[in-house]
């Protein structure tokens, strides 16, 4: 009960201490010359700035902060993960194409040596032929 009524006296001593009054006094000379004084008194409560909603909305403010930042590290790992798996496609592919090229450089090869052989055969059937002709 003590603390409750320690409570309302400082809110209530809060809310004095944070109103202002402005106290205006005006004296209008009447034409029949007698001096009539008009007082206004003003009072001002300054917006009293609320903590707890403040708080409230940094902390909503930090938890979609956090929440853009994982979806963009989500889109940043899909994006390396299918940069990654493309990478892995193509270097496969290239690894089959290197191998194609080496079948073929060696089917080349091969043709090449066979084309030489018959070549040096008719060489050989040639010059056996000029040496006859030659010896005749």
């Amino acid at each position: 009960m003590k603390k409750q009524i320690l409570a309302a006296v400082a809110i209530s001593v809060f809310t004095v201490a944070c109103t202002k009054s402005t106290t205006k006094t005006e004296q209008v000379e009447n034409p029949d010359g007698s001096v009539t004084t008009t007082t206004t008194t003003t009072t001002e409560t300054p917006n009293v700035v609320d903590t707890a909603k403040i708080n409230n909305a940094k902390e909503d403010v930090k938890a979609k902060v956090d929440a853009a930042g994982n979806k963009i590290d989500e889109a940043a790992q899909k994006a390396k993960d299918k940069i990654d798996a493309t990478a892995d496609k193509t270097k496969q592919d290239l690894n089959k194409a290197g191998k194609d090229i080496k079948s073929e450089a060696d089917k080349v090869g091969q043709d090449a040596k066979e084309a030489a052989k018959k070549g040096a055969s008719k060489v050989e059937e040639a010059a056996k032929k000029v040496k006859e002709d030659l010896s005749k």
